[in-house]
């Protein structure tokens, strides 16, 4: 592997660290009753309200919908995104240090492949929300979904739902793409040799 390969893979991996500090998702809900807005930030291991009280007030409007209670300790994702990035900067900076081409090429494939699944497991987590509802809630509307948008606004009742990447996702995009250029270099490197 080349030095530039390696010091690629290895800022990647350092880059990733900084997804343990920065929030991954946020979502905002604004109404008339709420105008300064409700905001709930997906981390890596943890939900939180933008607001100190913003998650429970949360719950208990989509409780009144028959949506179930976002509660971070019920999903198992905050527990196994983690190890698995945690695993991923581990096998980032082994692959800079050896010089491993067969690691950089699984590093790359599995970052690829962790970045699709983690969007549709967000997708499907989102969908099974907004869809699977208690039909003996207190407000029901025949035919009504509520599930909140992965990119982007929308309306929902009297809600205005909007959610969008945060700095997290940002860092992990960049790290993805320094790792994915190094494993390709190295590619059309072994290319020009043969």
């Amino acid at each position: 592997m080349s030095w530039i390969s390696r010091g690629l893979i290895a800022l990647a991996s350092l880059i990733m660290i900084g997804i343990y500090f920065q929030p991954l998702w946020k979502i905002r809900l604004y109404a008339p009753q709420y105008p300064d807005g409700l905001g709930m930030i997906i981390w890596v291991n943890k939900i939180t309200g933008k607001n100190p009280h913003d998650l429970q007030n949360i719950n208990l409007l989509n409780h009144y919908v028959g949506m179930k209670k976002i509660d971070p300790n019920s999903i198992p994702e905050l527990k196994i995104l983690p190890v698995v990035f945690g695993f991923m900067i581990f096998l980032g900076l082994l692959t800079a240090a050896t010089g491993s081409k067969k690691l950089l090429y699984a590093w790359a494939v599995l970052i690829v492949l962790i970045g699709v699944a983690s969007l549709v497991d967000f997708w499907w987590w989102e969908y099974d929300y907004g869809h699977n509802l208690n039909p003996h809630a207190p407000i029901k509307i025949p035919g009504m979904a509520y599930q909140p948008p992965m990119f982007g606004c929308k309306n929902l009742l009297n809600f205005r739902a909007c959610a969008f990447p945060s700095s997290g996702t940002y860092l992990l995009a960049v790290s993805g793409t320094l790792g994915v250029l190094s494993a390709f270099i190295e590619f059309l490197r072994g290319r020009k040799k043969a």
